[in-house]
């Protein structure tokens, strides 16, 4: 299981996600957004080497919220290509490497093994502890599916779905809402 550190980011994942999405083709924002932690939860990463969060955040200038999945790692990723969002100062473990979720192989992994009943989704703030909030239809672990990461959470895509996660975020104002954050969709086009 992993061990959340309460410290120090620097920069935070905030600052670090200000200079990232704008330049996402799913931002739906005009320029720079302002933005609040909205929810998520965490994985665990088997080998205990990757951080992994789904993490979702709120342009208080737009009021659209996001969904970022995010890992931490200790070192560069090799052949990350684009999935770098960038690096910051941990207070405890020092130097990481934040990457796009859907550009690690640990991430797509235990998204994968989540989608399949094989993982169980972790609180966001609290060591060791399933997070309740996160529901789960699982997809047949037998049939070969691919990961779809809902970046504007909300329905998704029920015509290619075969297992989604739904979870919970708070807009600035307060008010919960609830949406589909993950999808597993079949790679040979059957349902």
């Amino acid at each position: 299981m992993a061990v959340i550190h309460h410290t120090t980011l620097n920069p935070t994942k905030q600052e670090l996600l200000r200079t990232w999405l704008p330049a996402q083709d799913w931002f739906r924002g005009p320029g720079t957004p302002e933005l609040v932690p909205a929810g998520g939860f965490r994985l665990d990463d088997p080998a205990g080497q990757v951080g992994i969060e789904c993490y979702l955040v709120t342009d208080t200038l737009t009021g659209h919220t996001y969904h970022v999945p995010m890992t931490y790692r200790g070192a560069p990723l090799p052949d990350s290509g684009s999935a770098l969002i960038g690096t910051l100062e941990h207070g405890v473990l020092g130097r990481r490497w934040v990457y796009d979720g859907p550009g690690d192989p640990v991430f797509v992994a235990q998204a994968l093994a989540l989608l399949t009943g094989r993982a169980e989704a972790q609180d966001q703030n609290v060591d060791n502890t399933r997070d309740a909030s996160i529901d789960i239809t699982c997809a047949a672990a037998d049939s070969p599916i691919g990961l779809r990461v809902v970046r504007i959470p909300g329905n998704g895509d029920p015509d290619r779905r075969c297992g989604l996660v739904s979870g919970p975020w708070r807009a600035p104002d307060g008010v919960e809402a609830r949406g589909v954050l993950l999808e597993a969709v079949t790679v040979d086009g059957r349902k």
